[in-house]
């Protein structure tokens, strides 16, 4: 490569921005050819012996080396998951290999990890900061997990291992997104449409004019396929579409070549090989080596108990949900796809509200508005938009500073697309670091999949987003605010980097508590029409419902955070138990309502086969823990001054929990801002489970 071709390139551009605008897929190998070359070759200076290992000569220049090659490659990974082409995915899925096979050989470089070695038992460790010796303590752990101490052979069998995992997880991402978007529905006679909500048909009806079809359109994204599900009184309809959405990437979705069964079980087949080169019984105990929790049967054991107290609640739950739906909805028999309906309209009649009137409170400026006014009140920061390339025309891109400072800044993503994966997400897009130009601060990517604004006579409406979809707005943003809100300046340990898998989502549970609060809803809410905040009329049922059938949630999360960690721990391949009999056997124990037979949700469960949670997805329950007992806190400040947002607590909060990162151990960060070991009381009271 030239190097005009090298100056060209925006991705080995980091002076500023990622330049979402100019890159192109044909930027990609290049970049990565230069990068890699780089990382390769300091890593052979740094292989070198050394009179002494230091920071500063050590580990500084590797971390400056290899957070380059992060950067850049992220941006690629996010691209991927946002605005997924064929051309992107082909040369994604054509480097990937590279990168994993660099970054293992990094893992397993024995020169390295005796150098990490060297510096932990140097006499100058003690006089390095927390977060530095935190660093270097999870170098040496982590490369114990890559395999550094294995023998050249098995080193050379744990590499395969990990590229063909990379490239399995990524197939069965893919598959789970080309059978999302592969899939529509139409209707052409609106007659069949009854129940559906006015905005709902409107963006039916646009996506059908966007494909020239008459009638109305619906797909397997989110906002599209579950108002069906919610609202659609045509139980055929229902019925359709759940189907559909339960069998995608299976053997009994459309295409053959979508279906995820043999990847499942290639990725368990080796991760179970994994674990076992490293020494662990399975890969369950391998994920938790570096999380709060000691053992996977303490796990189990949590989970169990958790399923044990909801199931009670769980069971009531659904005997008076299949009582309505027999006298009042004529459904002698409850479906799958007759639950959400069903349960919409007991709401209705037991609430007096709707989903979709709340919805009208809710313009996607006024949340927006309201979630940063929230922080700024609790933090003591300021949000102002900004700007900076990005990759779609609906992408927003805002600053934080504190006393005219900046301290992070971050892209919002907020609606569905064809090409862009479901779900929503904080990834990072720069860590913040100290360099020789001084601090560098740090980017977050927000994603979400809400409905994009409705054109109604040629007009763009603002979004109007569910209370849920609040919900989801203010978990994503709090993962960004423990990114961008780091005073840490190692990017080992800044932000969410090093922090416990099993306590990253303290402060995205903990911002949801917000949404509940009659204050901070009067700055959220203004209707579409009238432009009133949300009545306390309304805003009081919405508190009575606030609990409405947690206990089949509750026994949700403990079902699918139980098949996480069993398949984990003690499924075998080819053995006399299949996926789908493990996970039945765990409905069994845990489960009130049982899907139909039919059902594949295992197939198009990304976040342990394709995401960062295998033997980890018990985190959302565990952090729940943590989170509504923090927010505990802010609950007894304004037993005294009448407002949960206290400034004060806020402080507290950041400084102990935001400010600290990965620095230390997540337990003593909560106990440093709660003064005691976390208790689960909280969690039971939120969730009206309270004895």
């Amino acid at each position: 490569m030239t190097t005009t071709d090298i100056a060209a390139n925006p991705l080995l551009d980091f002076s500023g921005y990622a330049q979402f605008d100019a890159i192109q897929p044909e930027h990609v190998t290049p970049a990565l050819d230069k990068l890699l070359a780089d990382a390769s070759r300091l890593v052979t200076e740094l292989e070198a012996p050394m009179a002494e290992v230091t920071w500063d000569n050590f580990v500084k220049p590797l971390e400056s080396a290899t957070e380059k090659l992060g950067r850049a490659w992220s941006v690629v990974g996010h691209l991927n998951s946002v605005m997924d082409t064929p051309a992107l995915r082909a040369t994604y899925n054509e480097n990937q290999p590279r990168l994993v096979e660099f970054w293992t050989s990094l893992g397993q470089n024995l020169a390295l990890f005796e150098k990490y070695k060297a510096l932990q038992a140097s006499p100058a460790f003690a006089s390095l900061s927390a977060a530095r010796r935190k660093v270097v303590d999870n170098a040496v752990r982590d490369f114990r997990l890559s395999g550094a101490e294995l023998a050249e052979d098995k080193k050379e069998r744990f590499a395969e291992i990990q590229e063909k995992q990379a490239m399995l997880t990524t197939r069965f991402s893919e598959n789970v997104l080309d059978a999302t978007n592969d899939f529509a529905l139409f209707v052409e006679d609106e007659a069949e449409l009854s129940g559906l909500p006015a905005d709902v048909k409107q963006a039916a009806r646009a996506a059908a004019e966007k494909d020239g079809k008459p009638g109305y359109k619906f797909t397997l994204h989110f906002p599209s396929y579950f108002p069906v599900l919610q609202y659609a009184d045509n139980r055929a309809l229902r019925e359709k579409i759940y189907r559909a959405n339960a069998t995608k990437a299976s053997e009994l979705g459309a295409k053959p070549e979508w279906d995820n069964s043999a990847n499942i079980d290639q990725i368990l087949q080796l991760r179970k090989e994994e674990a076992q080169l490293l020494g662990y019984a399975n890969f369950a105990e391998v994920s938790l080596v570096a999380k709060m929790a000691k053992s996977p049967s303490e796990v189990i054991a949590f989970l169990e108990d958790l399923g044990q107290r909801a199931r009670p609640f769980g069971q009531k739950d659904y005997e008076e949900l299949k009582a309505f739906a027999r006298e009042k909805l004529g459904l002698d028999e409850l479906k799958a796809w007759d639950s959400t309906y069903a349960s919409e309209k007991l709401r209705e009649q037991r609430y007096a509200f709707s989903e979709q009137e709340v919805k009208q409170y809710f313009p996607e400026p006024k949340v927006v508005g309201g979630l940063f006014q929230v922080a700024q009140q609790l933090f003591g920061v300021q949000i102002k938009p900004d700007s900076a390339p990005v990759w779609h025309k609906d992408v927003k891109f805002f600053r934080i500073e504190r006393d005219g400072q900046l301290v992070g800044q971050f892209y919002l993503d907020l609606y569905a697309r064809s090409g862009k994966r479901g779900g929503a997400w904080m990834d990072d897009a720069r860590a913040r670091r100290l360099t020789a130009q001084g601090v560098q601060t740090p980017i977050a990517y927000l994603v979400c999949n809400f409905t994009e604004p409705a054109v109604v006579d040629g007009v763009a409406k603002p979004a109007l987003f569910t209370h849920d979809e609040v919900i989801t707005l203010f978990h994503e943003f709090g993962h960004g605010l423990h990114h961008m809100l780091t005073q840490v300046d190692e990017v080992g340990v800044s932000g969410i980097s090093g922090v416990e898998w099993d306590a990253v989502e303290l402060p995205s549970q903990f911002m949801e508590n917000f949404c509940w609060e009659w204050d901070v809803l009067q700055q959220l809410t203004a209707h579409a029409d009238t432009g009133e905040p949300l009545p306390r009329a309304l805003y009081d049922k919405m508190i009575a419902a606030k609990n409405f059938q947690s206990g089949l949630q509750m026994l949700r999360q403990v079902e699918f955070s139980l098949f996480d960690m069993l398949i984990h721990h003690e499924y075998e391949v080819g053995g006399n138990q299949t996926v789908q009999q493990l996970l039945d056997s765990v409905r069994d124990r845990i489960a009130v309502i049982r899907p139909p037979e039919f059902n594949r949700f295992q197939h198009s469960f990304s976040h342990i086969f394709a995401g960062g949670y295998a033997a980890g997805y018990y985190s959302y329950k565990w952090a729940e823990v943590l989170s509504a007992d923090a927010y505990s806190a802010f609950e007894e400040a304004a037993a005294g001054s009448g407002n949960v947002i206290s400034l004060e607590t806020g402080r507290r909060f950041q400084q102990e929990i935001l400010a600290v990162g990965g620095s230390r151990p997540a337990i003593e960060s909560f106990k440093a801002f709660r003064g005691r070991e976390p208790s689960i009381d909280a969690l039971l009271r939120h969730s009206g489970m309270a004895a």
